[in-house]
């Protein structure tokens, strides 16, 4: 059963972290309903790394691009070098929050304070999807407001994806560079809060027995989340370019009722 369970979290977390309904939230609701108690440090250091590892797999054509053209002559050196700014500024709201409030998040993670912000996440994804579509530059202003929307996005229940991709359709940005910005600026802070996690999971006492930790777990739990994270990343890129994400919005609002009603 444990087993099980570990498997359905990692599940959880590969689809919600993309999906625009809050991984975070997710995790907090099922560790919840699953009886698990409190966070174990090592099973969310191997998921986050699954699920960003599954970002690259989806996004390795760009990421090889960029980095490959960072080094470049020319335009496409410039391009690239300015891109790669973009999504260095964006990550800055979101390290200036994680860093000087961790602690004080942290302690936030309760079912009904998750089920309250799903329903702030159902409000976001509505309005995003009454912007009028359009096709304004990036830039840096716009890159900066969208790091604040991933910023918002730590508090357990809000959604990354959801917040970003909302905030950059609400600032004139096209469908398709939503996705791809919100995806790409992910990594950042997805990896950063895996070494945040990491360094935790180190400064605990020495566990007497390693073996005696639930490995067969954490082991279906990882491959789960990464490959959840691979199929939701991909169809999350999906439905931004050809649909609305209204239905969502009505998902996160029903969850998060329930969670205010039940938590």
């Amino acid at each position: 059963m444990e087993t099980l369970s570990y498997l359905v979290l990692g599940l959880v977390q590969g689809l919600t972290e993309f999906l625009p309904v809050s991984s975070s939230g997710h995790l907090t609701l099922g560790q919840a309903l699953l009886g698990l108690g409190g966070e174990d440090l090592t099973f969310t250091v191997l998921v986050h790394a699954a699920t960003a590892l599954s970002t690259v797999v989806v996004f390795r054509e760009d990421i090889l691009g960029l980095v490959r053209d960072v080094f470049a002559a020319g335009d496409a050196g410039t391009q690239a070098r300015s891109y790669a700014g973009l999504i260095l500024l964006s990550a800055i709201p979101a390290a200036a929050v994680g860093l000087g409030f961790k602690d004080a998040i942290e302690s936030l993670a309760s079912p009904r304070f998750v089920g309250a912000m799903l329903c702030l996440t159902s409000g976001i994804l509505f309005l995003s999807q009454r912007a009028t579509a359009g096709n304004r530059p990036l830039g840096a202003g716009r890159a900066f407001g969208i790091g604040i929307a991933q910023a918002l996005a730590i508090l357990p229940g809000i959604s990354r994806s959801g917040s970003t991709i909302g905030a950059a359709l609400m600032l004139g940005i096209s469908r398709e560079e939503a996705a791809r910005f919100s995806f790409l600026m992910a990594l950042i802070p997805i990896g950063g809060a895996t070494l945040l996690t990491l360094k935790d999971l180190l400064e605990q006492p020495a566990v007497a027995d390693v073996a005696s930790g639930p490995w067969l777990g954490y082991a279906a739990g990882t491959l789960a989340a990464f490959a959840s994270g691979w199929a939701a990343c991909t169809w999350m890129i999906r439905l931004v370019k050809r649909s609305n994400l209204a239905g969502f919005g009505a998902y996160c609002l029903a969850v998060g009722v329930l969670a205010l009603i039940f938590g």
